[in-house]
């Protein structure tokens, strides 16, 4: 259940794991796993050290993940683009 509204996501500099998954259309198991793989950077603070990710940042980087994927590459093809 989301908290914020989606207009209010859209106005913050960093957001949650499910926010940057609906702001993107994507369930948030994708954004954990690219997450995971290290192609998702991200923030950790707080008591339980919850995830946030900076909006303009990541949505632009999942876009172009996504995209990638499209074209059909693959999960490693993808990791050598961004990862050196």
């Amino acid at each position: 259940m989301r908290t914020r509204s989606l207009e209010e996501i859209k106005q913050l500099e960093y957001i949650r794991q499910t926010e940057l998954a609906e702001l993107n259309g994507v369930r948030p198991s994708t954004v954990k796993y690219y997450s995971e793989l290290g192609l998702l950077p991200y923030k950790q603070h707080g008591e339980r050290l919850s995830k946030f990710y900076h909006r303009e940042d990541s949505s632009k980087r999942l876009k172009e993940i996504l995209e990638l994927k499209k074209q059909g590459k693959s999960v490693t093809e993808i990791i050598s683009n961004y990862i050196k």
